[in-house]
């Protein structure tokens, strides 16, 4: 194998990275961190496909294969992939319009979904579109996590009160089927939903690395099994569950199916990734090495790609399994694999053992998980930093939880998209004078003390200066002009905040300087960029202008023009 196809397979495949450089003192923090999350993984990726509308066994299936290949070619040590709930909502969301919940048409769908998932992010990885996810502002990420999180917490109440309620992603017809049938509950559903739930915070709150859900999975089992809760009260239990791994199979495809699943099969991608590159960039900052975004996509699209083949559902990486992961000791991919083995060793040896497991602690560890989701501190925080933004968190968030997972994300990031062309389109702009004793030149609404000229408007535009905002740039000179004392004879323009021109804005400025000229108004222009300038003396406006127009400062722009204006 020459060097150079060498150091291509280590660019694409980071374990050839860290696997032959691998220490020994890291084996034992990996050891660790790996049967931890798979304590924990157990019964999330049950309960995340039972919230997925799928068998219990598929999120198994999920947390096997996808965790190896995740760790041969993800970028993150720490970051725990596999069944999550957001992904799980949205699985349900899209596959649910089209079959019927648990059918084999339903599991087939899901199967494809994951597929489709998989090919995307590949692509994406491939191509470097990793920068497209900047679209979706944290805000407008944090709203639709926390309607998404209430969604799927009372999807699973019919589970924890052992009722038949209605799919819905609407609330409140959740909580009317609900309340209209109290006197229907299952109380034993009741009773273990409750234990679950308290037993969770409880253990969490004591020591975060118990794992908690597998402590109240067994316990709520072995109460089931022990006074046959199933029999005597008509509790809904998980029941047989395939021993052994699925057989390798290419998924059911068809044109019309990938045509019904690419919206949802698009979302998952990019929620999925944004979800997992976030706590994955988070822990990389804490552990001081970088993250490559493309290289994520590339390891998550193969880990869904590669699932897909053996029945697994879409996976990503989790919030609250990589955080364990990170605390129990993890220190490279080795951790995810020992993950995968300790869960594969399960679906050989132990499937007998989930037959009683009730589906009301599952729901119970669903609720538990996802309620810490809602993201309370970010809506404090915009409130006190910046309220626009906490404006775009509420939008996203209501229209989330009033029209659904599927539409709320679409207006979300619709949204968010069009406020950055509304920000980029009317963007702040300054108004300059200079600070007494200085050469400095600051916004005159926040300095009361800066000074302006007579005759003078300085101005300095903090965007980018393109078609989209060309208009506004001439209206607010224009505004600028009419609020000044005295006649305008000059006109500063502080370009320092602009990096770039396009055809539009050049144009623009030359309309500008005809006219200022037309009126006996100078125009310079200050603290003008490299690639600005290029732009200007290709088309001639550099030239135009004239050097003695263009100047290094505000301040020598301001001088210039005042000694002009009162030559001595």
């Amino acid at each position: 194998m020459t060097t150079q196809m060498l150091s291509r397979l280590t660019r694409w495949a980071p374990v050839l990275q860290w696997l032959p450089n691998y220490r020994k003192a890291d084996l034992s923090g990996d050891l660790i961190a790996g049967i931890t999350v798979a304590m924990m993984l157990i019964p999330q990726a049950m309960s995340y496909a039972m919230l997925a509308g799928l068998p219990p066994y598929i999120g198994l299936y999920a947390s096997v294969l996808p965790l190896i290949v995740y760790a041969l070619f993800g970028t993150s040590r720490q970051l725990a992939v596999g069944p999550v709930a957001m992904v799980a909502l949205l699985v349900a969301s899209g596959v649910g319009t089209l079959a019927e919940v648990g059918s084999s048409e339903y599991i087939a769908l899901a199967i494809l979904l994951a597929l489709l998932v998989g090919i995307i992010q590949l692509a994406m990885g491939v191509f470097r579109l990793g920068f497209l996810t900047n679209f979706m502002s944290h805000p407008v990420i944090s709203g639709f996590t926390s309607a998404a999180a209430l969604i799927i917490g009372f999807s699973q109440l019919k589970h924890l009160v052992g009722l038949d309620l209605p799919r819905t992603e609407n609330i409140a017809i959740t909580l009317w089927h609900t309340l209209s049938q109290v006197d229907d509950m299952n109380l034993a559903a009741v009773t273990i939903g409750a234990f679950g739930i308290v037993a969770l915070i409880v253990i969490k709150r004591i020591n975060p690395m118990l794992p908690g859900a597998m402590i109240a999975v067994i316990a709520s089992t072995l109460a089931v099994w022990l006074f046959e809760l199933d029999t005597r009260f008509g509790l809904s239990i998980v029941g047989t569950v395939p021993a052994g791994f699925p057989s390798f199979a290419a998924p059911d495809i068809s044109y019309k199916a990938i045509v019904d699943l690419m919206p949802i099969a698009i979302t998952i991608a990019f929620i999925g990734f944004i979800e997992s590159i976030a706590v994955a960039k988070k822990i990389a900052t804490q552990k001081r090495y970088e993250i490559d975004a493309n290289k994520e996509l590339v390891g998550l699209g193969l880990a869904n790609l590669v699932g897909a083949f053996f029945k697994a559902m879409p996976v990503t990486g989790g919030f609250s399994r990589t955080a364990v992961n990170n605390t129990a000791g993890a220190n490279t991919g080795l951790a995810s694999i020992i993950t995968a083995i300790v869960i594969g060793i399960a679906l050989l040896l132990f499937t007998p053992l989930f037959y009683y497991i009730p589906n009301a602690i599952l729901a119970s560890v669903i609720m538990v998980a996802v309620f810490g989701l809602i993201d309370t501190q970010e809506v404090k925080h915009l409130w006190h930093v910046k309220r626009d933004d906490l404006a775009m968190l509420a939008f996203a968030f209501l229209a989330t939880l009033i029209l659904g997972v599927k539409t709320g994300i679409l207006l979300a990031v619709a949204g968010s998209m069009v406020w950055f062309v509304v920000k980029t389109t009317r963007p702040h702009y300054a108004i300059l004078g200079r600070l007494p004793g200085t050469e400095l030149y600051r916004n005159v609404a926040r300095h009361a003390d800066a000074q302006t000229e007579d005759h003078i408007l300085a101005i300095r535009f903090d965007a980018q200066f393109y078609y989209g905002n060309v208009s506004f740039l001439k209206e607010t000179l224009k505004k600028a002009e009419a609020q000044m004392d005295k006649p305008l004879r000059t006109v500063v323009l502080d370009m320092s905040a602009i990096n770039q021109l396009d055809s539009s804005a050049e144009t623009a400025l030359q309309e500008l300087l005809t006219d200022y000229r037309s009126r006996g108004v100078d125009l310079y222009l200050a603290s003008l960029k490299g690639p600005v300038e290029e732009v200007m003396k290709r088309s001639g406006l550099y030239n135009s202008l004239g050097e003695r127009y263009i100047c290094m400062t505000t301040d020598e722009a301001v001088k210039t023009a005042r000694a002009r204006l009162n030559p001595a």
